[in-house]
């Protein structure tokens, strides 16, 4: 860990503090001043302090930054120094925590500190490079990518010879020495004023290097180097002028002697009200932060303030315009909050949008040509134009889901709310009140005020009631009564809540069978099987499995972070080659399962990768005889074994399917799933 010496404990000091005290050794922050922010901050850290830079500069220190501005004071460091120690000049040192300073402001202000990097390196107007030990570029900044005429893209990770044949980067990183206020002329003939350091960890190996530059005007302005102000003023208007950002300079007397075109456009004052009149003139709401930069000799950064008649609300950062040590004036650049903030106001009203449209998919997002999939489709787009309530059926892991979220985006509804709701998967004690409601004091625990159903909540939009025929009987009459009368009444409430809602409902059972043996209301059905839409199994639609398979790599790649390209010709005639009676759900797992014992380096799935299940019948060979004996697979087998238990049950109690399913210990809904899915009636 480097041993660093700060002399100079001002902002600069402070900022240089705050950046470097939990990645240095700092063995003492000095400062004249014992009120100091900086020496305030050390003393609070337990690092030690001190008014004389001398009594503590040893040869075991590695860095000195001076922050306190005075040349007299950088030349003794400097001149007092051991041959290890390295004196970052005070010009350097305050125009990074001055940069670092208004970034951290500035986000602050408008991105609560995020994203200081991206504002450090591409706000700025300074060109920034870093190149690592080898000479790479690693950071490129927008500003460098203008002044340089490449972009970012272009850069990185090439030498930096390859970008700026003339740069002595890899020379100071071999050197280990600071090149401070270098003119450098580019290949497109562009001269600018360069700083470099180069970057040493604490074991004293350099790690890389930093380089600092801008147009000469620019740099003579802020390093404080301006000789004549009068003199540049022509050049200095033309880059104002050229500027976007609100740009007004004054004199040390506190009027103003420049102001650009954004200015103007800002504030609403023209030149005439701005040229010769007192800093006050443009403030509406606010002191004047030129007045208290003339006053102090020290920049302000990320005031709020209004300025002209147009109230406008914006940041200011003004600096002091000093010339061999004589305070000039001050420029100030006014930063317009409104747009900003009206732009955050779009963005938190949008983002409140987004998360009340809850449905993720659309039709696009439906794989398959096969032609039951398009008649499905076509089905599902047709009924996504009208208000008809929608029955969708099929098999579980079809899709149900995916094709209500793609007619609730169809529809006319689409900017209003999508409710999803599992009828299986919430008790029949809560399913009542989670659809319709409830008011205070319904029942014990029932919050303060009541609360808004799933339909209410659906209001305008669509709800989509999955397993439909898992409902309750009592909660299917009031259902029936939300399709007939478009209306609700919460529970333990008496008042009729109008609701207009679009109803999607998707079941996997056979309602006709639900309602031959009363489980299922018939006046129920026909009010949700005004549009029914039948689903394809995968094994009725095994053409569109290639396809699918390209979509859930796709899928599955992103999920685990893998590169898997397709399925092989012989994998794809496997998959052909089952039934699939999980569907697509089925299909993904089986491809997630294989990818995930895969190799890294291998793209493509074999067949070897599929399990064993898929393919239907397996060959064994048995090495005694050159025969080949076909054997049904394991899962077959358990069917065929399984539906045998369930015919001999059924002959037994001469057909009563609740009996039977009593007999075998299980539901009489699983046991109308087992027949329908070996096709037995």
């Amino acid at each position: 860990m480097q041993k660093i010496l700060i002399v100079g404990a001002g902002k600069g000091g402070l900022a240089i503090l705050g950046m470097l005290q939990q990645t240095s050794q700092i063995i003492a922050v000095i400062d004249r001043n014992a009120n100091a922010p900086g020496i305030r901050r050390a003393k609070e850290l337990g690092i030690p302090t001190g008014a004389n830079w001398q009594d503590f500069l040893t040869d075991t220190i590695d860095l000195v930054i001076e922050v306190t501005g005075d040349i007299e004071v950088f030349k003794s460091i400097n001149e007092a120094r051991g041959k290890d120690t390295i004196v970052v000049p005070g010009g350097v040192a305050y125009m990074i925590s001055t940069l670092m300073e208004e970034r951290e402001e500035l986000i602050h202000q408008l991105k609560n500190e995020t994203y200081k990097h991206d504002l450090i390196f591409n706000s700025s107007g300074d060109g920034m490079i870093v190149v690592n030990a080898a000479a790479e570029v690693t950071l490129f900044n927008r500003s460098a990518a203008k002044i340089i005429g490449i972009s970012p893209e272009e850069v990185i990770g090439k030498h930096i010879h390859d970008v700026i044949p003339s740069s002595r980067l890899p020379y100071i990183m071999k050197t280990k020495r600071i090149e401070t206020n270098q003119e450098l002329t580019l290949e497109n003939e562009l001269k600018v004023i360069t700083t470099r350091i180069p970057m040493i960890d604490e074991k004293a190996r350099v790690i890389g290097a930093f380089a600092v530059f801008k147009e000469i005007t620019e740099v003579v302005r802020l390093a404080g180097e301006i000789t004549n102000l009068k003199e540049i003023q022509t050049m200095l208007e033309a880059i104002i002028q050229s500027s976007d950002e609100a740009i007004s300079v004054v004199d040390e007397n506190g009027r103003g002697i420049m102001i650009n075109r954004a200015y103007s456009r800002i504030t609403g004052l023209t030149e005439e009200e701005v040229i010769g009149k007192p800093a006050t003139a443009d403030i509406y709401e606010g002191e004047s932060m030129h007045m208290k930069v003339l006053e102090t000799r020290r920049p302000v950064r990320g005031v709020a303030m209004r300025v002209g008649p147009n109230r406008k609300e914006v940041i200011v950062n003004v600096a002091p315009i000093i010339v061999d040590g004589k305070l000039k004036g001050s420029v100030g650049v006014i930063h317009d909050m409104s747009e900003i903030q009206s732009l955050n106001r779009e963005l938190i009203k949008a983002r409140q949008i987004i998360r009340t449209l809850e449905a993720k998919y659309t039709f696009e997002d439906i794989i398959g040509n096969s032609e039951e999939m398009n008649l499905a489709i076509e089905q599902a787009r047709l009924g996504a134009k009208t208000p008809a309530t929608v029955l969708l059926r099929g098999e579980s892991g079809t899709g149900k889901e995916l094709f209500a979220h793609a007619i609730h985006n169809e529809s006319d509804r689409k900017f209003n709310k999508f409710i999803r709701v599992n009828c299986a998967a919430i008790t029949e004690s809560l399913l009542e009140s989670e659809l319709f409601g409830y008011e205070e004091g319904a029942f014990s625990g029932a919050k303060r005020g009541g609360k808004r159903g799933f339909f209410e909540e659906a209001n305008n939009g669509s709800i989509f009631l999955d397993e439909i025929g898992e409902l309750p009987a009592n909660t299917q009459a009031k259902l029936l009564r939300v399709l007939q009368e478009k209306e609700i009444v919460r529970v333990g409430g008496t008042k009729a809540i109008p609701i207009n809602v679009r109803v999607i409902a998707a079941t996997n059972i056979n309602l006709e069978k639900a309602i031959a043996n009363g489980t299922f209301r018939e006046d129920l059905y026909y009010r949700l099987n005004r549009m029914p839409i039948h689903i394809p199994p995968l094994r009725m639609r095994k053409e569109d499995i290639p396809l699918l398979c390209d979509r859930l790599i796709h899928k599955i790649n992103q999920d685990y972070g893998r590169n898997i390209e397709k399925v092989s010709p012989s994998a794809t005639r496997k998959l052909l080659s089952y039934s699939w009676p999980g569907n697509v759900r089925e299909l993904e797992n089986v491809l997630g399962r294989a990818i995930i014992f895969m190799n890294y380096h291998e793209l493509e799935i074999q067949e070897y990768h599929l399990p064993e299940f898929v393919g239907g019948q397996i060959e064994i060979n048995q090495a005694a005889s050159t025969d080949s004996i076909q054997v049904e697979t394991l899962a077959n087998q358990l069917h065929e074994y399984e539906m045998n238990i369930i015919k001999d049950t059924l002959g037994k109690v001469n057909g009563n399917k609740t009996l039977a399913a009593k007999c075998l210990g299980i539901s009489v809904r699983s046991l109308y799933y087992k027949l329908e899915k070996f096709g037995y009636e």
